[in-house]
This record gives C-alpha cells, structure tokens and sequence, in this order.
C-alpha cells in the first residue's frame, strides 16, 4: 500500500519523518545546520530607520559639516541728509565785548578781572547759519556733551599772571571749547547711491567751561 511522507525541521537541527499508511514509522534523520543567510539577513543601517532607541532623525554624520550664517537681505533708507565732524581741536572762544581782554607790558605783573558779563555764542561759517542746530547736535553726540550753542559769563574771576622780562603780556577771556570743521551730505533716490556733498564750513563750540587764556609776544 502506497504511502505519503512529510518531512518536518525541528529548531534542533533534525528532521523527524512521518510515514502514513497501513502503519507509522518515526525515524529521525540529522540535517545539515543552516546556514546564516538562510534564516536571517544581515541588517544595515539603510535597512533600518530606527535603532537602538534612537530617533529617526539621528543619522550620524548628517550635520558634521559648518553652519552657514543666514544672510539678511539690504535696504536701503531712501533719500538722506545728515551732518558729519570732519575735524576738531581744543579751542579757547574769546568773549568780544570791553573788559574780558588786556595786555601789558614789557615785563611786569598783568592783575585782570571780568568787568562786564555777556555771552560767548557759537559761531560758524557765513551762509551756514541755517545749519548751526544740526551742527551742534553732532558736536554733542560725536565730540563733547558740553558743547553748547551760548555761554553766559558774568563779572568777577580775578586773574594775576607775570610777563616774562621785554614781553608783552596777553589775557583774553573766553570758553574753553572746540572749533570743527564739518560737512553736509545728501544721498537721493533709495539712498543706496554714493553721498553727495551739499556744503561745508568750520565753527566754535563753547563750553561751560570759562576762564583766561594767557600769551606772550615781542612787541
């Protein structure tokens, strides 16, 4: 009688064989080991998204190379005017008016005194006049925060200097400041193009600051 025969894998390694028919053999018959690539398939990085707990973004070496800066585009500020200090030195501004100037000599002792009080005001260019607030305000914000358009000076501040010997001697009183130079620029249109210079001129700052400047000369 015919008969039919199944042939199981056990995890062990063997097979047992089943014969069915008028009766049951079991017989166990050794198998070769499997091979590694017959049960598994070597496991890559490319096959995996996600391993060791770590997160599907976590690719090694993705953003190893230097970060670039974000670049902002550039605007310009349309049409402009503004002023700028081109120069400036220490400057004694004298006060004009009778009785805060004098000289003597040759030789001595010059005694002077403030006999009539006044103001000391800034001066600037001729044909400039206009510009003199815009001109101040850079001096404040560039140069000294003392700069002022006016200082007002009263009588009084005694004063004694010695003339060297076949000297004249010199005192003017005035505000220790500042004379500048400065100019006025202007760019049109979207205010990208090149500046435009519209004037120019000098000017004296005052300061708060007052006193006696003293000088000598031959004659």
């Amino acid at each position: 009688m015919g008969f039919g025969m199944r042939r199981t894998a056990l995890a062990s390694g063997t097979a047992l064989l089943l014969c069915l028919g008028t009766g049951t053999a079991i017989a166990d018959e050794e198998l070769p080991s499997p091979a590694a690539g017959d049960l598994e398939q070597a496991v890559t990085t490319d096959d995996v998204a996600v391993q060791d707990g770590g997160d599907v973004n976590d690719r090694p070496g993705w953003e190893d190379g230097e970060a670039t800066s974000v670049v902002s585009p550039h605007y310009c500020d349309g049409p402009q005017t503004w002023i700028e200090i081109t120069s400036k030195k220490n400057y004694h501004v004298p006060a004009w008016w009778n009785g805060t100037k004098y000289k003597d000599g040759p030789g001595g002792t010059m005694m002077v005194s403030v006999t009539k009080g006044g103001t000391v005001s800034m001066e600037i260019s001729v044909g400039a006049e206009a510009e003199a607030g815009v001109v101040l305000a850079k001096a404040k914000s560039s140069i000294n925060v003392k700069v002022a358009g006016s200082v007002s000076v009263t009588t009084g501040h005694n004063y004694t200097h010695n003339i060297a010997t076949h000297k004249y001697g010199h005192l003017q009183y005035g505000s220790w400041g500042y004379k500048i130079s400065w100019k006025k620029l202007r760019r049109r249109g979207d205010g990208c193009g090149s500046p435009t210079l519209v004037k120019s001129g000098t000017a004296t700052l005052p300061t708060s600051e007052t006193g006696w400047k003293y000088w000598e000369t031959s004659s």
